[in-house]
């Protein structure tokens, strides 16, 4: 039948899941896969499994409880193994690596951090700090058909605007890199211009949660930094 699993743990985690609830509509709380030095926390997985939002919520449960009481390896939504006997041979064919990476992340926790600014304030900035996008923004006001003042006005904002940006990026990540074991880099969207996950070890979370609040403040309302945390070391594993 397959399984679905939350996590990887070793074998002496307490595992207090007995009040709380596996996903899928009638299932009783998880229980664990125990291979020879490690273990898994599992349950049934369910025929329709799909990430609505009780079963994302029941997951998270389940990692947040685990992370509570040690190391954990944590799965994404939605993984599901062939078999129990599967589970147990996968961990103990790849015990090492799980047992190290679980030595790694002992005691630590992710920080997920998104950054964004507003585009007029951008926008006021390079105005302000380029002579050639002032004297390009001016050309196209007094002419508003000069079409190539208009393109090189957009070409150059975009470019100021990337590298500002990549600058706004690392100076951030070099301000916060310091109270953390690891950074892990991820994939920017929308209006961020920056997605970083930093691993940290649990004695130094209100300082990092500090750091990221004075970095907030010294930028000012131009900028959005949004803070997630503690969560599962899912970009770490």
């Amino acid at each position: 039948m397959p399984v679905y699993v939350y996590a990887i743990t070793d074998a002496e985690h307490p595992h207090r899941l007995d009040d709380l609830k596996a996903i899928g509509e009638s299932a009783g709380p998880p229980t664990t896969v125990a291979g020879r030095s490690l273990k898994a926390v599992v349950s049934d997985a369910p025929a329709d499994l799909r990430p609505k939002r009780r079963e994302v919520l029941a997951h998270q449960a389940v990692l947040e409880r685990l992370l509570e009481d040690g190391a954990v390896l944590p799965m994404r939504f939605g993984f599901v193994a062939p078999s129990h006997d599967e589970v147990a041979g996968a961990l103990d064919e790849n015990a090492d690596t799980y047992a190290a990476t679980l030595e790694r992340l002992s005691g630590r926790v992710e920080y997920h951090l998104r950054c964004g600014r507003d585009q007029d304030d951008v926008l006021r900035e390079i105005l302000t700090e380029s002579p050639e996008a002032r004297r390009l923004n001016e050309a196209t006001r007094q002419n508003p058909s000069a079409q190539g003042d208009r393109m090189a006005l957009g070409e150059l904002i975009s470019q100021e605007i990337v590298r500002r940006n990549d600058a706004d990026a690392r100076e951030i990540v070099d301000a916060l890199a310091p109270a953390a074991a690891e950074v892990a880099a991820g994939e920017a969207r929308g209006e961020h211009f920056l997605a970083v996950s930093f691993l940290v070890d649990r004695a130094r979370a209100t300082e990092f949660a500090r750091l990221v609040e004075a970095e907030k403040e010294r930028r000012g309302a131009g900028y959005a930094l949004t803070l997630h945390g503690p969560l599962p070391p899912y970009s770490f594993v």
